[in-house]
């Protein structure tokens, strides 16, 4: 081989990400999964009107993301661990590729019901690698701070969603379609960024993948409960607020323009990722309890607002809402990815993920059926009972939590 042809074999050769670049490309993945899961929410409404789809047909699109994404967290969960981080997020990755694909053209609901399955099996593979993945590459002495940028990473997935979504769809021409593709253009780069990625340096001692339950290290038990019941909380507060509260901004402000509603969903979004940053610098347990504390002043300020019909408190309730989630996402993944074994950080964080999204699919339609049972009052008020209950629950977590600290002293 001669000289130049060496020096052009190595030019075409991709690089391989450095260990900065590796963090931020993990990081992007995770908020990634969240934009694409939320895109098609705003566009729900139109499909309804141009395909005349029934609210069991509306419901039946939503519902097959969570499903879909649960089945594949029981039986991938751990797949990172085995194949890793990189060739998993790639798979997922992929997948959302696909799925986005497939709304951006649907030309009838069938697409869009297999378009929404590929979603979440996109985020049931990505978001677990893509967690993991974020406190591998953290600076050296600083893997502490990776749950808080995962947390940023999401809500503003979160937020673009509502913000491209509903600014694309109220302005733009094509408002099926042109939104999905300006998300498929973003995915299209930043797969391209995961295929250079760091590869996986198999662990003989992990054996095979195969299909096996999802399992927890036993040392690690009482972490696990807290961090699930945190995070599980904040999902379940962010499904009320993102299921009710368009309808209460929508009569407060007394607009149907869809941006103007998805700039005042977004505030939350916003309020998520400053506490996760702004919160990095506090114990995991500490967060976590304050955050549980949070929601449970957000809750009586929330329905308070939809009681007397004021914008100022519903404004108040979208900030502290996106406070005390912050503070519940950020804590509950701190306290299970600092602790748990790296050979089974992937694993343990889908079981994590696992029991929030099991919890936030059946709260959601629980919540949709006494809405249109009994009003959006009544939802509301049976949304803050069982999320003040799960907010006790992790406060007792936490004070369970702090008491094994004590002893081990």
């Amino acid at each position: 081989m001669t000289t130049s042809t060496l020096e052009l074999s190595t030019t075409r050769a991709p690089r391989t990400l450095n260990r900065k670049a590796s963090f931020w490309t993990a990081a992007s993945v995770a908020g990634l999964s969240l934009w694409t899961s939320a895109a098609p929410t705003t566009t729900y409404p139109l499909y309804a009107s141009a395909w005349h789809l029934t609210p069991t047909a509306t419901t039946a699109i939503f519902a097959v993301y969570p499903v879909v994404l649960v089945a594949f967290l029981l039986v991938f969960g751990q797949l990172s661990d085995y194949i890793g981080r990189r060739a998993t997020m790639l798979y997922g990755v992929g997948a959302l590729l696909a799925g986005v694909l497939l709304f951006a053209v649907a030309p009838s609901v069938a697409w869009v019901y297999a378009g929404r399955a590929l979603m979440g099996a996109g985020v049931g593979l990505a978001l677990t690698a893509a967690t993991a993945a974020v406190v591998e590459f953290s600076p050296l002495g600083k893997a502490a701070r990776a749950s808080s940028v995962t947390t940023a990473a999401t809500a503003a997935g979160l937020g673009l969603a509502t913000i491209v979504g509903g600014g694309l769809i109220e302005y733009a021409p094509q408002p099926l379609h042109l939104d999905f593709w300006v998300l498929l253009a973003v995915i299209a780069v930043v797969f391209g960024f995961v295929w250079r990625l760091p590869r996986h340096t198999k662990d003989e001692s992990q054996g095979r993948w195969r299909p096996r339950p999802i399992s927890v290290p036993q040392g690690i038990r009482v972490l696990y409960v807290a961090s699930a019941l945190a995070v599980t909380t904040a999902y379940a507060f962010g499904s009320v607020f993102l299921a009710l509260g368009a309808q209460i901004a929508h009569q407060l402000i007394g607009t149907a323009n869809v941006f103007v509603i998805g700039l005042v969903l977004a505030i939350m979004s916003i309020m998520i990722g400053v506490t996760a940053i702004a919160g990095r610098r506090f114990q995991p347990g500490r967060l976590v309890l304050v955050g549980a504390v949070a929601t449970l002043i957000d809750l009586a300020v929330l329905e308070t607002s939809a009681q007397l019909h004021s914008l100022p408190l519903f404004m108040t309730a979208t900030v502290l809402g996106g406070i005390s989630y912050g503070l519940l996402f950020s804590g509950g993944l701190g306290l299970i990815t600092a602790h748990a074994p790296a050979h089974h950080r992937g694993g343990t964080v889908s079981a994590v993920y696992l029991v929030a999204y099991i919890l936030q699919g059946a709260i959601a339609l629980a919540l949709g059926l006494v809405a249109t049972a009994s009003g959006l009052g009544t939802a509301l008020l049976l949304g803050a009972i069982v999320i003040s209950s799960l907010a006790l629950l992790v406060i007792g977590a936490a004070g369970a939590l702090a008491a094994k600290k004590v002893q081990e002293v």
